[in-house]
């Protein structure tokens, strides 16, 4: 006879399915593991059988062979333990064979018989509701799993033994009840921001259609200021958005408690972080800084000093709002649809032309710096925006601005705007940054006027194909925030003035490139 149960292997997000099998034949005693696994699942053998010791069971002097199948399908990590060791226990006739039938089983093994918590338990628990399956796993993560959803059949056991007088009915698991949801964290308030209103305008447009943002500016200007407070004008999460971070986070133990949160990501990875780090990677594949950020902002602050083939893995993401990381034997995909937000200095001084102090490194300077940020990079950017300094009159005028509540109200209606549009026209994307281009003619086309704006600012500027699709879409979020059914011209103007051409182009370039194309009338980033 062999006894089997299900348990799962994690392929990115996808929870994929996995019969262990455990047979006991004659011979001398030998406990193998076949069916791909890796060092750590490998090293189950030691833990199950101290976690068997632990309960006063002791594996006989025969043959131990436990079938890991699909054999192709790499196993990695120590969630196998608890279901080799269930296997075990039902082969053995110390618990009935059809104990755990209709339960997928995850969980690590402790050698005293406690059950450790593992990474994945909220995504395999949505596996398992789909499969018609309910699921057993560490007591640590029964509040995660629970959120699945009511239909969910969950049982939590804090050790083996636990389990055993369970099916043995000799003890009664309840079932656990679903995480609190976690308040969002209290974010800065814009009005602190004294100054910099044309920055203040542009943070507003990307928060309301979730656009890329790059601010250019000397030390103290308010970049990383400014970009701490966007957490506070973006809605919360959607339900479906929820789920989907929260799988994520589970994968990569992040989900303390079972507690999910509808406050959107906001990951702020230092400029050392290495391709594994930001894209994700390392030995079992985990989710990198741009899956953590999915449906939320990635932050790179002195965007120059990264590397840059770590900046240049960040395109195709940017473009097709997933990760793929390829293996010899696999490919691993995790989502990745965040909204880049960047800051940086001018030069390597700090200061730049524009602000008037003389660098000591050279004429070139600036265009050596900023050289270092490709071409193809910038061209994903929507909002390229030159910050002055703070001049002092604000510095010492109290603070006057407006609230974050009242800017989060303005982008609230405008993201509703885009939601309904989407319904209504069954479109993929919710936000105006990631509209598809095949939809730009139908949601996103300019009158007559603004047509021949932008006709003129993309020869002006030399906008590739992406830049004028974004300048489109950027276009609609003006719109959107202006409460107004079509792209106008004002809408085009404004758009164009935030576009960014070259690496190294003087500040102000690109917006003096677009006050010729309006034919000299000044755009105003104000309010």
């Amino acid at each position: 006879m062999v006894a089997q149960l299900s348990t799962f292997a994690f392929h990115g997000v996808e929870a994929r399915p996995v019969t262990v099998q455990a047979q006991m034949s004659g011979g001398s005693f030998h406990f193998a593991i076949v069916g791909l696994p890796d060092k750590a699942v490998s090293e189950s053998r030691e833990r199950v059988q101290a976690a068997l010791a632990a309960v006063g069971l002791g594996l006989p002097p025969r043959r131990v062979t436990v079938n890991l199948a699909p054999a192709d399908l790499p196993k990695e990590g120590g969630h196998f333990d608890l279901a080799i060791a269930l296997a075990l226990l039902m082969e053995m006739g110390a618990c009935p064979r059809d104990a755990a039938e209709g339960f997928a089983v995850i969980g690590e093994l402790g050698l005293d018989g406690s059950i450790a918590p593992v990474a994945g338990a909220l995504p395999a628990a949505i596996a398992a509701n789909a499969r018609g399956l309910g699921l057993i796993c560490p007591a640590a993560c029964g509040a995660e799993a629970a959120w699945a959803g009511g239909e969910a059949r969950i049982l939590a056991p804090a050790s083996l033994i636990q389990l055993v007088n369970h099916f043995k009915g000799t003890q009664t698991l309840a079932p656990p009840r679903p995480g609190a949801l976690a308040p969002a964290p209290a974010a800065p308030d814009l009005a602190e921001v004294k100054g910099q209103e044309a920055a203040k305008r542009a943070l507003e447009v990307a928060a309301a259609g979730g656009h890329n943002l790059l601010m250019v500016g000397p030390p103290g200007a308010g970049k990383s200021m400014l970009a701490a407070r966007l957490p506070g004008l973006l809605p919360p999460l959607t339900p479906e958005e929820t789920l989907e971070v929260s799988m994520i986070q589970s994968l990569a133990g992040r989900l303390e408690g079972g507690r999910l949160t509808r406050a959107r990501p906001f990951r702020a990875p230092h400029h050392s972080a290495s391709m594994a780090a930001m894209i994700g990677g390392g030995a079992r594949a985990r989710p990198g800084e741009a899956s953590l950020a999915h449906h939320g902002v990635l932050f790179l602050d002195e965007l120059p000093e990264f590397a840059a083939p770590v900046l240049d893995a960040l395109r195709q993401p940017l473009e097709t709002g997933d990760v793929l990381i390829a293996r010899a034997n696999a490919h691993v995909r995790y989502p990745a649809r965040f909204q880049l937000v960047a800051a940086m200095n001018p030069c390597r001084c700090g200061y730049g032309r524009a602000s008037g102090r003389a660098c000591g490194r050279g004429a070139n300077c600036e265009a050596v710096y900023q050289a270092r940020i490709s071409g193809p990079l910038l061209d994903r950017i929507d909002i390229a925006l030159e910050l002055q300094p703070v001049a002092a009159a604000d510095l010492a005028a109290p603070a006057a601005g407006e609230t974050s509540a009242a800017v989060a109200a303005r982008v609230a209606a405008a993201r509703e705007a885009q939601l309904e549009r989407a319904r209504g026209l069954a479109l993929p994307a919710a936000v105006n940054a990631a509209l598809p281009d095949a939809a730009l003619a139908r949601v996103a086309a300019p009158d007559a006027e603004g047509a021949n704006l932008l006709a003129r600012a993309a020869e002006t500027l030399g906008l590739s194909a992406r830049g004028y699709h974004r300048t489109l879409r950027l276009a609609r979020t003006l719109a959107d925030l202006d409460g107004a059914d079509g792209v106008r011209r004002r809408h085009i103007a404004e758009a164009v003035s935030y576009r960014r051409r070259d690496p190294g182009e003087p500040p102000g370039a690109a917006q003096g490139a677009a006050f010729a194309a309006a034919g000299g009338r000044r755009v105003n980033h104000g309010a």
